[in-house]
């Protein structure tokens, strides 16, 4: 039997109660594990997960507010993940890198088992894999509906169609919303390829527009245009980006 101190802390993460309580069921004959939160939403979770960094998290995947790929995204701490989804449309592929598993609802005991073995074996060594199954999911559910930024202990959502502009700071993105700008840590090429292509234009190697806020396109030096938003903001446009605008336009 493990010691108190070599116990894995665990994590239960589903919006549904009825979940929560299999996966409970499933881990009490196990005394190396301890429970040490559960959780109803991502809000909560990305919170908890911060404050008690636990070992293992059973994370749920389609959840309301954050989806268990969001949380992972903001979330200071990268614990070993075993994703339980009831929804096999995930690309499950992508789960089945060799850090992480996942279980479909309803699973059997034999199944909880097996996943349960791989993730003991992995806690404390997945931390760099997580990132990588990030990426390829968004390959899979990619445009972007909406960006997460985390601010300080909360977690702001933006959706994309309430985003004017998106700058360049150094390695930060400012999205501009509103008249108000929020930084996240992402470079503009990845947001460039993740946004919907048909809406969302690089018109400079500074700043990637959303064509719904274009006014006009006006001169401004040779080879050049600059862009104006229907508030009056004005943005530099590349010769590049305005052969992108005339593809679209």
């Amino acid at each position: 039997m493990a010691s108190r101190n070599s116990r894995i802390r665990t994590m239960i993460v589903d919006d549904e109660q009825l979940a929560r309580a299999v996966v409970r069921e499933h881990i009490m004959p196990h005394e190396e594990l301890e429970i040490v939160a559960e959780c109803s939403n991502g809000f909560e979770a990305v919170k908890v997960m911060s404050d008690l960094k636990p070992d293992l998290v059973f994370l749920d995947i389609q959840m309301p507010k954050l989806t268990g790929f969001e949380v992972l995204e903001v979330s200071d701490h990268v614990p070993a993940v075993i994703f339980v989804t009831a929804y096999d449309q995930f690309a499950l592929k992508a789960f089945e890198v060799h850090a992480v598993d996942y279980l479909l609802k309803p699973f059997s005991k034999e199944r909880f088992e097996e996943a349960l073995v791989r993730a003991k074996e992995r806690v404390g060594s997945n931390a760099s894999a997580v990132p990588k199954l990030l990426e390829q999911v968004r390959e899979h559910i990619k445009p972007l509906e909406r960006i997460l930024i985390k601010e300080g202990s909360t977690v702001r959502v933006i959706p994309a169609d309430t985003i004017d502009y998106i700058e360049a700071q150094d390695d930060y993105a400012a999205f501009h919303v509103s008249g108000k700008s929020h930084l996240k840590q992402q470079r503009l090429a990845d947001l460039e390829t993740l946004l919907d292509q048909r809406r969302f234009v690089r018109i400079h190697r500074s700043y990637i527009l959303n064509l719904d806020r274009l006014a006009k396109l006006e001169p401004y030096a040779k080879d050049s245009k600059m862009a104006v938003l229907k508030d009056g903001t004005q943005l530099a446009v590349s010769r590049a980006g305005y052969e992108r605008l005339k593809k679209i336009l």
